[in-house]
């Protein structure tokens, strides 16, 4: 099992605000770097590419409120996996978010991709962080 883990950010909002903007892959676009294109969304899945990788496709398997997003790959990705959005409120109108991508990938996939999907989760609650100061 390969665990890929984001940074973790201390956002300036509530737990229960950033829970709501991560159950709208709406909002998601916002949160991408530059390297994604062709972004297709609606509430509850997405569709993109990553520059140099290969389309990502999501959904939304499981909301636990105000804690936990839970997102799995669709058909259209080129590998299985799960991407936990973790939210741990800090009581002080703040709260810390990571993110978790678990999946089974064999040596040379995991190479490829390890590094890249690091960056990409890492920017990701950066920018979380930055649209809510």
């Amino acid at each position: 099992m390969t665990i890929i883990e984001s940074d973790k950010a201390i956002v300036n909002a509530k737990a229960e605000d950033i829970f709501t903007f991560l159950c709208d892959f709406n909002n998601f676009e916002r949160l991408m770097p530059d390297q994604v294109s062709g972004w297709e969304s609606t509430e509850d899945e997405c569709l993109f590419t990553i520059q140099g990788m290969a389309k990502i496709g999501m959904k939304i398997s499981e909301k636990i409120a105000s804690t936990e997003v839970k997102i799995v790959s669709t058909d259209k990705s080129p590998f299985r996996f799960d991407l936990n959005c973790i939210i741990k409120d800090q009581g002080d109108s703040t709260c810390e978010t990571q993110m978790i991508l678990e999946a089974d990938l064999n040596p040379m996939i995991q190479m490829m991709v390890e590094k890249p999907l690091g960056n990409l989760f890492s920017h990701i609650v950066r920018k979380l962080q930055a649209i809510h100061k």
